[in-house]
């Protein structure tokens, strides 16, 4: 990781988000390296908020491969109360990818952190 941001700050991409409660941090973006070399970088675009237009999976799998098909479904776990969550769920609807949920809660229609981790072992 790059926990105080050095490297990140050398490549330019440290973005100051106290505004939203997280200090510094790196801006979004994927990076696309070859034999330690980089082959492209996708950068989002500076504006409100935390955009997420060119950094996704689907933009770096059409860089290393044009043919490549995204997966046809999706399996995600999610809470109600999750901005990130949302964002993720609006970023699939938006590339018309299919996805299964599971909302992670208390009630009779969610599914417990107890039970994730006794079918996967994993509580996150």
């Amino acid at each position: 990781g790059d926990g105080n941001g050095e490297f990140t700050e050398k490549m330019g991409l440290l973005g100051d988000f106290s505004k939203l409660g997280f200090g510094k941090r790196s801006w979004r973006y994927s990076m696309l390296v070859k034999n330690k070399k980089i082959v492209k970088q996708f950068i989002e675009p500076v504006k409100a908020g935390d955009p997420f237009e060119v950094s996704d999976a689907g933009t770096m799998l059409k860089a290393m491969d044009p043919k490549a098909k995204p997966p046809l479904s999706v399996f995600m776990f999610s809470k109600d109360s999750c901005p990130h969550c949302h964002r993720a769920k609006d970023a699939l609807n938006a590339r018309g990818f299919l996805y299964e949920e599971a909302t992670v809660g208390f009630t009779k229609d969610t599914v417990s952190v107890r039970s994730i981790k006794a079918a996967t072992g994993k509580s996150s």
